[in-house]
């Protein structure tokens, strides 16, 4: 028996290679599933089972072309009701994979459908669950993306006090609890960073799983301090319910080589959004006007999917050299497969072309603090996630998350230089390019983010533990 994590930082995510006897089963696999093809044929073995936990929405998952490419059954738990064919499971059903016995726990609470896969090897030991977004390790998945008219979150809530207490505390410590997502998903509040523990472990040090916890202390805790879920999150499950394009079709059309002068005109004829996926330092020294940076090399798919709200949008886009074809993987990876092509040779041959280009001062930490040493009115818009800010920042800075960026235009001047910072400098430039779109020529981004800042005399306040933050 083989058990192999395939992790994807980017979208914190974790699919799962299951092998026994030559037949093996796929968990939650992403959307570009020529790497699992791959696998199963170098053990020379037959992909039978592509099991989904759920219907995911935080990414577009690789079932259907999965099953279409391998012949393999496309596995789903009690209530879900896909319009494509699948295997709906009765809960306790046992699916056969080699010499290994692959038990269907169905756990509702995260979605209705939700359901934890509990592997037992060929010795009939349980030996590990695959548990979706229904538990991960230090958190549980949160409650209120499945809610409908007939069902709240607290009672969603409910429902997952139920499945953890009935399907998944009464089995073994010694249990590996493998799920699908670690920390910076937005499917939980506050994941571990480690990817896999034992379940005795969780027992221990999961807040959600203590012993001595009612339900209606669940249900609170659960649902407290839950952030909006990013506005992709509703396509990717009808998506995912559904159906799609086929994912060599979408990397196809994205990766169209497109001159100076044709990149100028789809843009213009089709309305796309130009997204430039270079380094934001790199995009600060100079870029096609009016695109918007968000850094290939950091969190690219969940920032997409939290600043484009139609994953319909039409998208140009510049990349370093050689990959071309990882932007379109990624995007279509959150169900962003309307990409229409690149820019070819980059912002060189944008400029060569005589075409006009754009820059956004960008300075130190060092810098900033002797700007502010001169003058403390100075505009400071910090654009961290709450719990960042309210922990620590500096004493006069303006919140203005990036994710609801949008919300705080009206309260931004123009005309008046603008101080922006993240924690690092990712999410700043983000914001920066899309300021600068919308007409805020005067910002200035902080290299190095909070990080930079706290290691200058600029006063901020005092710090509070992020733990003891409601």
């Amino acid at each position: 028996m083989k058990v192999e994590q395939i992790y994807t930082g980017c979208l914190a995510q974790g699919a799962y290679y299951i092998e026994s006897d030559g037949e093996v089963a796929i968990i939650d696999p992403l959307r570009e599933v020529k790497p699992y093809i791959e696998k199963a044929e170098k053990a020379n073995a037959k992909i039978k089972y592509v099991l989904e936990t759920h219907f995911h929405a935080d990414f577009v998952s690789g079932h259907l072309d999965l099953a279409k490419a391998t012949g393999a059954q496309i596995v789903f738990g009690p209530n879900a009701q896909p319009t494509f064919a699948a295997h709906i499971a009765t809960d306790g059903e046992e699916l056969k994979l080699g010499n290994v016995t692959i038990k269907v726990l169905h756990t509702p609470g995260h979605t209705m459908e939700s359901t934890t896969y509990l592997l037992i090897d060929e010795n009939g030991k349980e030996t590990a669950i695959f548990s979706g977004d229904t538990l991960f390790i230090g958190d549980v998945g949160r409650p209120d993306l499945a809610v409908k008219s007939d069902l709240t979150e607290e009672q969603l809530a409910e429902h997952l006090f139920d499945s953890l207490r009935s399907k998944i505390m009464t089995l073994p410590d010694d249990v590996v609890v493998y799920p699908a997502h670690g920390a910076g998903s937005a499917c939980g509040k506050n994941m571990s960073k480690e990817t896999s523990d034992l379940l005795g472990n969780q027992k221990k040090t999961n807040y959600a799983l203590r012993a001595d916890m009612t339900k209606e202390e669940f249900v609170k805790e659960v649902t407290d301090g839950l952030l909006p879920p990013p506005g992709y999150f509703p396509m990717n499950v009808k998506m995912n319910k559904e159906g799609y394009a086929n994912i060599d079709e979408v990397l196809a059309k994205g990766q169209q080589a497109l001159s100076p002068d044709a990149f100028e005109a789809a843009v213009n004829e089709t309305g796309a959004l130009v997204l430039d996926t270079r380094k934001p330092e790199t995009f600060a020294a100079g870029f096609v006007p009016n695109s918007i940076n968000i850094g290939i090399d950091g969190n690219f798919a969940p920032w997409i999917g939290a600043l484009i709200p139609d994953i319909q949008q039409p998208i140009l886009f510049i990349a370093d050299e050689g990959r071309e074809e990882e932007v379109v993987t990624r995007l279509a990876r959150v169900g962003y497969d309307f990409a229409l092509g690149y820019l070819k040779g980059g912002l060189e041959a944008w400029k060569a072309a005589g075409k006009k280009v754009d820059t956004i001062k960008s300075i130190s930490a060092a810098a900033f603090a002797a700007d502010y040493a001169k003058d403390n009115s100075i505009k400071v818009v910090d654009v961290r996630k709450p719990g960042e800010f309210q922990a620590e920042h500096v004493e006069t800075a303006q919140h203005a998350p990036l994710d609801y960026l949008n919300d705080h235009l009206a309260e931004l001047p123009k005309n008046e230089d603008m101080y922006i910072h993240c924690a690092g400098g990712y999410r700043s430039m983000i914001a920066a390019s899309i300021l600068k779109a919308r007409g805020f020529d005067n910002v200035i981004n902080v290299e190095g983010g909070y990080k930079a800042i706290s290691e200058t005399d600029i006063p901020r306040t005092a710090y509070v533990c992020p733990s003891t933050l409601k």
